[in-house]
């Protein structure tokens, strides 16, 4: 072990001090979630065979310490490299092999056949647990979480609890499988007899149907294991098996209740967490594959200046890859007291998609992954406040207006400077005159708390309220306004959002009249 690692002990490898397991067990869904379609690419990333290790506290959860997000980075950087990853994969294959072993003797009603299954997942894990140990000794690990585990495994391995438990399974499976007894029958009657000198014709039998086989001959031999349930005449033959060879059956309950609980916490809890990596790592697999970049952003927990480049709504180019259509990437920059970018343009131009990428990029940062994006330096927030337009609630007897107030003035209640705001069309429900006199009020009020946002507005003037704000502008084809670039650019608004807005609402768009007028 590493003298500079020695007095480390291993605790987790997304954590870097000893895991907050009482938030975790208490974690919910951030609000959130739902408006930046976050909710959506969990829902992808824990998909399939990864929905049993529970991930989804680990993808609500972000860390809060520059520190903490840089150990998850580094620690991603080494799986993503082949050499580093296929272990673990194996390894987890095994464990997740060893862990239906111990479901399936647990469905299990007779006695000897549960433990048979159980020493059998002991076997497993001994064996997945010495080859990671002898993996991971000849890898040249960089990350101070990957290191740490593989001087706590290569320990464990060595220590004597688990040089027992590795022992006494394979001592334990030799001896069962040398057990040799014969079976008699008589029309209905069974006889199970300790063998007494009769030949062994399973040999002989190969030899004389070898001519016939179209591939290797492989043993037909009943073991204990071999299957999910046993009938009852199985059940009394194993019976009659353990009371001819009661020493081996009687060291094989002993085991059961000696190593009931063989699986190391910590190796359970690594099994678990580097799931995270590994799903997150498989999901933007295709989008990498397609040339859309990703990159480990720059984290400051202080540092409020930010830039992107060429980044886009992970939510969204998941679902437009698999359907071969085009993903648009867009960047920005935050500078000295700049702190909110005022989103106007044409609708459906995508101010709400460059709103929830900047959502998007900010949670994934603060969960040490990769961010869309070829470059990226971000701002570390304690939390995320959006609103998006919601559906009215009749059961609160407000009106639509009046539940974005107090849901805006619950955000400017709960915010601090630290936090990160997203408002997406806010008051497009009322007038010009009160969306123009509330949204400037209410942007007022986040200024001042300095926090970083986006807010997307049909309200052109909001975009120069001070220094602070930053104008960005939905782009449209120069000869054809009618048809969107999708690309968001840092540029003074054109005074078109509201009419945009107006021609949207009573149906006067461009497209609109194209349907109704005759060509």
């Amino acid at each position: 072990m590493d003298a500079s690692r020695q007095n480390l002990e291993f605790a987790s490898i997304l954590f870097p001090a000893t895991p907050p397991d009482a938030e975790l067990e208490a974690c919910l869904e951030p609000d959130f979630f739902g408006d930046l379609n976050l909710d959506q690419v969990l829902a992808q990333l824990t998909a399939g065979p990864r929905d049993e290790y529970r991930l989804e506290p680990f993808f609500w959860l972000a860390l809060v310490q520059p520190e903490a997000v840089r150990y998850r980075q580094d620690a991603c950087r080494d799986l993503e490299r082949d050499e580093v990853r296929v272990p673990i994969d194996a390894f987890a294959a095994e464990m997740r092999r060893m862990r239906e072993h111990v479901e399936q003797a647990e469905k299990l009603r007779h006695n000897w056949q549960k433990r048979a299954w159980l020493l059998d997942a002991a076997a497993i894990y001994c064996d997945a647990v010495e080859r990671l140990a002898a993996e991971l000794a000849m890898l040249d690990l960089q990350s101070e979480a990957l290191l740490l585990l593989g001087d706590y495994i290569t320990g464990y391995a060595d220590s004597q609890p688990f040089k027992t438990l590795a022992a006494e399974t394979r001592t334990l499976e030799d001896e069962l499988h040398s057990i040799d007894y014969a079976i008699y029958t008589d029309g209905l009657h069974v006889t199970v007899e300790l063998p007494q000198g009769q030949p062994d014709y399973g040999s002989e039998v190969e030899a004389v149907f070898a001519k016939f086989a179209q591939r290797e001959p492989f043993s037909q031999r009943p073991r204990l294991r071999d299957f999910p349930d046993m009938s009852t005449v199985e059940e009394r033959v194993i019976d009659r098996v353990a009371k001819l060879f009661q020493q081996e059956f009687a060291e094989l309950a002993a085991f059961c209740q000696r190593h009931a609980d063989f699986l190391d916490p910590a190796v359970a809890r690594f099994d678990r967490e580097v799931q995270l990596y590994l799903g997150y790592l498989d999901l933007i697999q295709p989008l990498r594959a397609a040339g859309l970049p990703f990159a480990y952003p720059d984290i400051s927990g202080e540092d409020k200046e930010e830039h992107v480049a060429d980044s886009f709504d992970l939510a969204l180019a998941l679902k437009l890859l698999p359907a071969g259509a085009d993903v648009v990437t867009n960047g920005f920059e935050l500078h000295g007291a700049e702190r909110v970018f005022v989103v106007t343009g044409p609708n459906n131009g995508g101010k709400t998609t460059f709103a929830r990428t900047f959502g998007q990029l900010h949670h994934l940062a603060a969960l040490g992954l990769p961010v869309p994006g070829s470059r990226a330096k971000l701002f570390l927030q304690d939390r995320i406040f959006s609103h998006f337009e919601h559906e009215e609630d009749v059961e609160t007897l407000r009106g639509k207006f009046e539940d974005e107030l107090i849901r805006v003035h619950g955000i400017l209640e709960e915010a601090t400077p630290d936090s990160l705001i997203v408002m997406n069309e806010s008051f497009s429900s009322t007038t010009l005159d009160d969306a123009r006199t509330v949204g400037e009020q209410v942007l007022r009020q986040v200024l001042e708390l300095e926090v970083l946002g986006v807010y997307v507005t049909f309200v052109d003037e909001l975009a120069s309220l001070t220094e602070a704000t930053v104008s960005m502008v939905s782009q449209v084809v120069p000869e054809n306004p009618a048809q969107r670039t999708f690309k968001v650019i840092r540029m003074p608004a054109n005074g078109l959002a509201y009419a945009w807005a107006i021609a949207e609402k009573y149906g006067l768009t461009y497209e609109r009249l194209l349907e109704t007028v005759p060509t």
